[in-house]
């Protein structure tokens, strides 16, 4: 379970990708992504589970164009994005999302099929903010509501910015807890240590048999 949860906190803090003119609809999108995910991971599980690059090769390929990392941290920041340069921002962007990506990448080699059902569309889509409701299989067969927060950008494309797991928001709960750590320290001093969980993420999964 622990291991679904986290591929799910990655899904929540990729980057956008440059917008296309006939942009898919926001279920189409997240259908699109578990059907990539699953077919790679069915197809080359073995060799990326000795190619630590690989792997986060395949979220930054699959995942990332799909999610909004700016506008994801800036909600993540909450005030203190008010305060903090834009090179702070950016800077905290790229910790936060390689600081989870790196450290539960490896969840991805336990990633199947059919582990994610997208459900219809409820009602009129809005022309600026959704949500795609989905389904995550467990190993038991429990279903666990995950709900992906979407919202066009003025280029005209979906992107998502929050994953809400049995409707806890993880934008909303990673705000607490960096607002409590920004207050305690810095946020240098928050993005330093992301940059330096990210790396020791690295140096674990090498330890446990993920190499080069």
């Amino acid at each position: 379970m622990r291991i679904l949860y986290s591929l799910l906190s990655i899904f929540a803090l990729a980057t956008a990708a440059p917008a296309f003119a006939d942009s898919p609809a926001p279920n189409q999108v997240v259908q699109s992504l578990v059907d990539d995910l699953g077919k790679t991971m069915d197809k080359h599980r073995a060799e990326l589970a000795k190619d630590r690059e690989g792997l986060i090769k395949v979220i930054d390929q699959i995942v990332l164009p799909h999610f909004d990392i700016d506008y994801a941290s800036i909600l993540v920041l909450g005030q203190n994005a008010r305060t903090a340069t834009p090179e702070q921002r950016a800077r905290f962007a790229r910790a936060m999302y390689n600081s989870i990506t790196h450290r539960y990448a490896e969840g991805l080699l336990k990633y199947t099929e059919g582990r994610v059902r997208v459900l219809p569309q409820q009602g009129e889509l809005n022309d600026k903010r959704t949500l795609v409701r989905t389904q995550v299989v467990l190993d038991d067969g429990k279903l666990v509501p995950v709900d992906y927060a979407f919202r066009k950008t003025t280029q005209g494309d979906w992107k998502a910015y929050d994953v809400i797991i049995e409707g806890i928001s993880y934008v909303t709960n990673y705000r607490n807890q960096v607002a409590e750590e920004i207050q305690k320290s810095s946020l240098d001093a928050l993005t330093s240590r992301l940059e330096n969980q990210g790396a020791k993420a690295l140096e674990s999964m090498d330890s446990e048999g993920i190499k080069k």
